[in-house]
């Protein structure tokens, strides 16, 4: 696919804001060309700053990262003294390739474990990694439901990638109970509430011991300047972050009815920015169809495993686009049930 088809493609398939990027960001952006001819700070002094700011938390709790993918790199390495490590199920890929890379033994819990409470006998030797919200369900758990497995685990690592998109009133994470234990690693990015996956940036939290030790590890100047720049620019907007916050729930609440009412297809709640789709129809089919016909891209769940043919994820778009989505669809729908076509 050429860059000029692929602009005209309607992409449901990344979990991206579509409010964004923010102008805040794009401003600073322009702004901050002229800090190309110099490296970063290694430390990134104004990023921690501005994160600390954001979360009232002391600057030596944060790591700036290339994206959450650094962190998770540096979480692996932190496991590979440990016996293993329990990822959800399904379960992001990526979590897999950073555990892989080192040799780190891995095995699934599935998500109504968490729900019921996971107890192991060797958890004393294992970190646990939840996903909260979780991709790619939506689900969203309480912070005091997650707090028992502080007390369980050697390590619990948990992605708040997508935490952002609830308001803060809503807002699960367990950043409250940084202070309080060691063995806790927070893992947030900023790429996709503000639409900035082109910058690849986020940041770790977690003890200060721990933050000081990845900092040896890493790579220097892994965060780029203009980055840096278009992050502190984003966590101070608090006008886009609002405008997001009022946009998104009934956007999302009404793309879902227009799912479920299509007679093949049945919704999962969810609390972030994206739907997992049940289908009778092979998601890879009717992934291929949308795209080849309408321009459209959703995300098949082939690389879920658990998932596989029998659903989708699209993410939350404009009304347009919902809508565009939804009418293409429903044709679909008239012509399966006219035709009894893909159906089982």
């Amino acid at each position: 696919m050429n860059h000029e088809t692929a602009t005209q493609v309607v992409d449901f398939s990344a979990s991206i804001n579509p409010l964004g990027p923010p102008q805040s960001a794009i401003a600073s952006l322009k702004a901050g060309i002229v800090e190309l001819n110099h490296y970063p700070n290694p430390d990134y002094p104004q990023f921690r700053l501005g994160v600390a700011n954001h979360h009232h938390l002391d600057e030596k709790y944060i790591l700036p990262s290339n994206g959450a993918a650094e962190l998770l790199t540096w979480i692996a390495w932190e496991c590979h003294e440990l016996e293993g490590v329990l990822l959800p199920s399904p379960c992001f890929a990526d979590y897999k390739r950073a555990l892989k890379t080192f040799g780190v033994k891995y095995q699934f819990y599935p998500l109504d474990d968490l729900d019921k409470g996971i107890n192991s006998p060797q958890s004393s030797r294992l970190a646990i990694l939840i996903n909260n919200p979780h991709n790619p369900t939506g689900k969203l758990w309480t912070r005091l439901s997650l707090q028992p497995y502080l007390e369980k685990f050697a390590l619990v690592i948990v992605d708040e990638a997508f935490m952002d998109f609830l308001p803060p009133q809503n807002q699960e994470s367990l950043i409250d109970f940084i202070k309080d234990y060691d063995n806790l690693v927070i893992l947030r990015s900023l790429t996709k509430f503000y639409s900035l996956p082109g910058l690849r940036i986020g940041y770790g939290i977690s003890n200060p011991q721990t933050i000081a030790k990845w900092q040896k590890w890493r790579d220097p100047w892994s965060v780029n300047s203009l980055a840096e720049i278009a992050a502190v620019a984003c966590l101070q907007d608090k006008a886009f972050q609002e405008k997001t916050w009022q946009w998104l729930p009934p956007t999302r609440e009404s793309l879902k009815q227009g799912l479920d009412n299509i007679e093949f297809l049945q919704v999962l709640p969810s609390q972030s920015n994206f739907l997992l789709v049940k289908t009778q129809i092979p998601s890879t089919q009717l992934q291929l169809r949308l795209l080849r016909q309408k321009q459209i891209l959703i995300r098949d769940c082939v690389s879920f495993p658990e998932l596989g043919e029998k659903y989708f994820r699209v993410a939350v778009k404009t009304h347009i686009d919902n809508q565009k989505l939804l009418d293409e669809l429903n044709k679909l729908s008239k012509a399966i049930v006219e035709n009894q076509e893909w159906l089982s």
